[in-house]
């Protein structure tokens, strides 16, 4: 990255890279539960007597994006 001079400056490109990386784990530890719950989702249709024979779509309330 370079400053605003046009200088090499290596300080917010580390720490953009720092804030993606942080992004990225937390998409996928999120990916991660849904992955779970659809599982118990499924199981507990089965258990009830039923199959799931569509997609599930999952949004998550606190920022708004879709899981399908």
């Amino acid at each position: 990255m370079k400053n605003i001079e046009g200088y090499q400056d290596p300080t917010p490109g580390a720490a953009f890279g720092n804030i993606r990386r942080e992004e990225h784990k937390r998409e996928a530890d999120r990916l991660s539960v849904i992955s779970n719950l659809i599982q118990i989702m499924k199981q507990t249709a089965e258990l009830a007597g039923f199959e799931v024979v569509g997609r599930i779509v999952l949004k998550d309330k606190h920022t708004g994006k879709e899981y399908r």
